[in-house]
């Protein structure tokens, strides 16, 4: 037996009302639609959103504050600790190494360093951004700070 070889059992299904397809039919002329008025018309009756007309609940509901900036660029934070317990004296932390060890999810969001905690092992970072507490504390260590490739 074969996908295509299933079929519904006899007499379980029902052919669909075919409207508007001639008088003989049963359903022609107005398709079962009566005679005049607003939903014998094609486009006819209310909207989806009217409530016989009180006030919508759209419009009843308070809209949200403020300004949403779609340009604007989430970046996933790494703290200079984490650096610490992740890396040893000499590596160079960027997105794939971040990626490899777990830090984060892809390689394609942008990273930003930030400064909670310490760091005493001297790395190099090449991340999209680092904060200036970060930029100090990895810099006191002995490590640097290089823009991203």
């Amino acid at each position: 037996m074969q996908l295509n070889d299933l079929r519904p059992a006899p007499g379980s299904t029902k052919a669909r009302k075919r409207i508007g397809r001639g008088n003989s039919s049963g359903h022609g002329t107005t398709a079962g639609r009566g005679t005049k008025g607003q939903l014998s018309r094609s486009g006819g009756g209310k909207g989806a959103g009217f409530e016989g007309g009180q006030q919508p609940l759209a419009m009843r509901l308070p809209k949200l504050p403020g300004f949403i900036h779609h340009g604007r660029v989430e970046y996933t934070p790494v703290n200079v600790s984490r650096l610490e317990a992740l890396y040893e004296a000499g590596d160079v932390v960027d997105g794939e190494s971040l990626m490899a060890k777990g830090v984060i999810k892809h390689d394609y969001i942008p990273v930003k360093v930030l400064g909670d905690g310490d760091i005493t092992k001297a790395l190099t970072v090449r991340v999209d951004k680092v904060s200036a507490t970060a930029q100090s504390k990895i810099e006191a260590a002995g490590g640097k700070v290089e823009s991203a490739c």
